[in-house]
């Protein structure tokens, strides 16, 4: 049998050694990239996480028939459907609306039907530890005020002003006994009629408490988007989850 030339042996070791060295090398860059991909990875899941921890929004837009949402299970639906949009619809939402004593009803309070807090906006800033706080000192202004989507809403001083939001109550958050129409019909009209709004930028025309007042500041012109509009909305609503 032939003997190998220690010559060529060496050079053989040599060039093992090196492949190795080499695959090692690609190795280590494959899993540095692999590390890389994960991690982007990783923050995008995070970036696109579900707001879950949100439990109050004022909704970033109107179904487009005013103030006519079908009655308030109707509002319900709607913020109901918007926090499932924005990956918090796993909670039971209710739209902050009161209504009046019709037909041998009761009336509806609209601070009966949120839950008892606490509530945080999209970005967790909270917006009131209870519901005594809520009609009381609370967090509640156009910083805090945010949408489903974490997004402000226009007020005062804005090119378009669309500060006041649907409610329907009083600065208590009950259902109003004032003469006349408060709430659309009960949330079913989106033609004629009026109803009890509030500031969610807390300011208005005036430096008094109705100006100031988030839930219960004036009536609107009427119940159409465009009167609305006219008024200073756009037929939105604050949304709470009562869970």
């Amino acid at each position: 049998m032939s003997r190998l030339n220690p010559t060529v042996l060496a050079l053989c070791a040599a060039a093992l050694v090196a492949g190795c060295a080499g695959g090692s090398t690609s190795t280590a860059g494959s899993s540095a990239g692999s590390t890389r991909t994960a991690s982007a990875s990783s923050t995008s899941g995070t970036a696109s996480s579900p707001r879950s921890g949100m439990s109050f929004f004022v909704t970033s837009a109107n179904p487009g028939q005013g103030a006519n949402f079908g009655g308030i299970a109707g509002a319900d639906r709607h913020c109901q459907a918007l926090a499932s949009s924005a990956g918090a619809g796993g909670r039971t939402w209710r739209a902050y609306l009161s209504n009046p004593a019709a037909g041998g009803g009761n009336a509806v309070n609209a601070r009966d039907r949120i839950g008892r807090g606490p509530w945080q906006n999209a970005k967790g800033q909270t917006i009131a530890s209870s519901v005594d706080q809520l009609h009381g000192e609370n967090n509640l202004n156009k910083q805090t005020a945010l949408t489903e989507k974490g997004e402000g809403v226009s007020g005062s001083g804005d090119p378009v002003n669309t500060h006041d939001v649907l409610t329907g109550s009083t600065p208590e958050g009950r259902a109003s006994t004032a003469t006349g129409d408060t709430t659309c019909r009960n949330w079913t009209s989106g033609t004629d009629g009026s109803a009890i709004v509030g500031h969610h930028d807390r300011r208005g025309l005036r430096d008094d408490d109705a100006s100031k007042s988030w839930n219960s500041s004036h009536g609107s012109r009427g119940c159409s988007m465009d009167a609305l509009k006219a008024s200073g909305g756009a037929g939105l609503l604050y949304c709470f989850a009562a869970d």
